[in-house]
């Protein structure tokens, strides 16, 4: 099955960009990481708010917290697709990465997406 890539945009062909199953996750994944609690005006209540990690001070117990705060949101935001095994947040300097560990609901396959995101 086709899904739309995520977030929707128009590829080289002048069509929909179009993803794999895993790609089309793991954008939803990312979408869920990055997007701060109250950015979207019909879902106040979408995201993590990691974002905002890389204006904070970058101390262990932040990225601890930012940890939970990640696995709690994609659970309640992804949970229907995907069962979240591991969390790993890392702050250097200005940079964020989180590693999320995941196996897809639809069939069993076991995945890993490192996210960065720089001010």
């Amino acid at each position: 099955m086709t899904h739309f890539g995520h977030p929707y945009r128009v590829d080289a062909r002048g069509r929909t960009a179009d993803a794999t199953e895993p790609e089309h996750v793991r954008q939803l994944i990312e979408s869920v990481i990055f997007t701060a609690p109250g950015e979207r005006v019909n879902r106040p209540e979408f995201g993590s708010g990691a974002a905002q990690l890389v204006f904070g001070p970058a101390t262990e117990e932040l990225a601890a917290a930012t940890r939970f705060l990640v696995q709690g949101a994609l659970q309640q935001h992804l949970g229907h697709l995907v069962e979240v095994r591991d969390v790993q947040v890392a702050v250097h300097e200005a940079t964020v990465t989180v590693t999320v560990v995941y196996v897809l609901r639809s069939t069993g396959e076991a995945h890993e997406a490192t996210i960065e995101r720089r001010p």
